[in-house]
């Protein structure tokens, strides 16, 4: 069973298609709008943190703290005010072991499945909403997270190999709500889309449409890309809403002109 009723999984069965930029930026919007709120990082690259800023704080553990929660089956220790009202279980290089803790639980009979919901249930109550963030690739990990979460957010590109992990992550939705049957797909939305691409959004939703059902939620909004705003999340560790307010307080264009 879920976590708690307020967990979502953000999955895609592909890469780069903007789960953890998601992730991230949700989380702090909800946080800063009054919400406590914690994030969770399955994935191996670490990329919230560097999105957040803790990774070049070197306050990242590297996942240590989930895996070992995994494995003892008590619950990890966030960071703690990542942001104000936001706290972090960081993922990294520690989170490739989970898929092992697991094979340990089975080898001794205990029930695998479901041990990270199990290690965050006790958290649950300490917060208004639970993000997940997943790996694109690995199925174990990603089927965990499906079985922790009450809803599931799946970002996408428009393009026809991003439609090919949406279709694989309509497989493992179907094989999780075996297991979890409260589990409900929040929405599909695309990511990293062109301004002005008109024609090539609604293609794509129709593709998206075509390939989920018309029972599948495609939410009109997009998220599109500025190759700028991309790099300066991820090399400041500033959101793209931070960023905003950075420039905002800054010179304007034509008083950095006038001062040379």
């Amino acid at each position: 069973m879920p976590a708690s009723a307020r967990t979502i999984a953000v999955a895609n069965g592909k890469g780069g298609v903007g789960k953890t930029t998601t992730t991230a930026h949700l989380g702090a919007l909800a946080a800063e709008a009054g919400n406590r709120v914690l994030l969770v990082e399955l994935d191996v690259q670490g990329n919230l943190g560097e999105d957040l800023g803790y990774t070049g704080a070197g306050l990242s553990d590297e996942g240590e703290a989930l895996y070992a929660a995994v494995r003892s089956g008590k619950p990890p220790v966030p960071l703690r005010n990542v942001r104000p009202n936001l706290d972090v279980v960081p993922g990294g290089a520690a989170v490739s072991l989970i898929p092992s803790a697991l094979d340990a639980y089975r080898r001794s009979g205990r029930e695998s499945t479901g041990a990270v919901g199990r290690c965050l249930a006790p958290l649950a109550a300490d917060y208004d909403l639970l993000f997940i963030d997943t790996p694109p690739i690995d199925a174990v990990v990603q089927e965990e997270a499906l079985v922790a979460a009450a809803y599931l957010l799946i970002p996408t590109k428009t393009d026809a190999s991003s439609r090919k992990g949406l279709r694989e992550m309509a497989q493992r939705f179907a094989a999780a709500r075996t297991i979890n049957p409260t589990l409900t797909l929040l929405g599909v939305f695309l990511f990293g889309v062109t301004p002005g691409a008109t024609r090539i959004r609604g293609a794509a939703r129709t593709a998206i449409q075509a390939e989920l059902g018309a029972a599948a939620p495609v939410f009109d909004a997009t998220i599109r890309h500025v190759e700028a705003a991309a790099y300066d999340v991820r090399e400041r560790g500033q959101l793209a809403h931070e960023l905003e307010r950075v420039v905002d307080a800054g010179p304007k264009w034509y008083e950095r002109l006038r001062d040379g």
